[in-house]
Parts: C-alpha cells; structure tokens; sequence
C-alpha cells in the first residue's frame, strides 16, 4: 500500500490523519504545480486526476480524502478518529460534511477561481465572477462555527477527531492563498490555535 501525495491541502488532510493514528505508508510524490496528475500515466492510476490518491496492495484505487481516511482508520487498529459507537461516527460525519460544504469547498474553490486561475484555468471550469462570494460563504461557514465552538472543545464536540483534521488543514491552506482566518472568530482561532500544535499539523 502507497499513499500518491503532492502539495496542497488535500494530501496534507490525509498525512495528518496517518499521523494522528500512527499510520505510516509510503509516499510516492506527483507534481501538481507541473500538471503532472492531469497526464496519461497518472490518469492511468486515477482517471479524476486528483491527489491524493491510496494505492491498495491489490493496485486498486481509493481517491477522495474522506473515504481515504476512513478507509485507513478501519483498516489499522488503534483508537478511531472517526467513532467508537455510531453516535460518535454519525456526529463527526455530519460536522466533516458541513465543514466540507460550507467552508472548505468554497474557501478551496474561491482560490482556484482568483489567485490560482493560472494553474487551474487550464485543468477545469473557472468562475472567476463566483470567487468573491465563495470566499464570503466560507467566511459565513466560519462565524457559524464559531458559535458552535464556545460550547465544544472540537469540531465534532469533546474528541479530536476527522472533522478537526479536514477543518485545520484547509483554514491552513487558506492563510497561505489570500483567505487568513478572521480574528474576530475568537473561538475558531483558540480551536486553531491548539490544534496547530498537534504534532501531527506538520505532517
């Protein structure tokens, strides 16, 4: 089993994730920047183009970092991030899910249609005229979290768990492309905060 990784702030979802649980896998590395996924001989492997991508010891495929993650925390013993009972998996499903609708995609695609249009206007359809308001809906996604956060410790309520992972590595990314967390989100900056300090953020 190889995990295909590159920069960017889906793979970083998936090494956080393995390192939280101690996972280790080997990395084979594709360059994006270079459109290297989006040649044949990648495709071959994924035909989406997307990386990350989980290479199973048979040589199928698991792409998308959400079925990743769950399929490696089935997959390897240990305490789960996901849940132990279904209530617990059921919760840190729905906050994955609303943080995924609500501000990772649009915070992710708000980059791709302005600051990163040279790279992806080439690779998919660009809405240029859509970013301002994606970016705004993030911002929306986040003061909403916010609110939920004074009364949690986490994304998902008292445990560290995917939620938190998927969450960090996107605001993460967002400070570095144009769209820094906003300080008067007092909570999400205190739940920001102190999960950078997870030794598993530098994965």
């Amino acid at each position: 089993m190889k995990l295909i990784n590159s920069v960017g702030p889906n793979p970083h979802v998936v090494r956080m994730f393995m390192a939280e649980r101690g996972i280790t896998l080997p990395l084979e590395d594709i360059d994006i920047m270079k459109g290297k996924n989006r040649e044949a001989e990648y495709l071959k492997t994924n035909p989406a183009g997307q990386s990350p991508a989980l290479v199973l010891d048979d040589g199928s495929i698991v792409a998308e970092i959400t079925a990743i993650c769950e399929y490696l925390d089935e997959k390897f013993p240990g305490a789960s991030l996901i849940g132990a009972t279904p209530e617990e998996r059921a919760q840190t499903r729905r906050w994955a899910r609303w943080c995924d609708l609500n501000i990772m995609e649009p915070l992710a695609n708000g980059f791709r249609f302005s600051e990163g249009l040279p790279i992806f206007r080439s690779r998919m359809r660009c809405l240029p005229e859509a970013a301002p308001g994606l970016k705004a809906k993030a911002q929306d996604g986040l003061a909403f979290l916010d609110g939920q956060l004074a009364t949690r410790t986490y994304v998902a309520g008292e445990k560290f768990t995917l939620a938190d992972v998927l969450l960090f590595c996107f605001l993460a990314f967002g400070g570095a492309v144009g769209q820094p967390l906003n300080p008067e989100f007092k909570n999400v900056g205190r739940w920001f905060a102190a999960t950078g300090t997870r030794p598993s953020a530098k994965a």
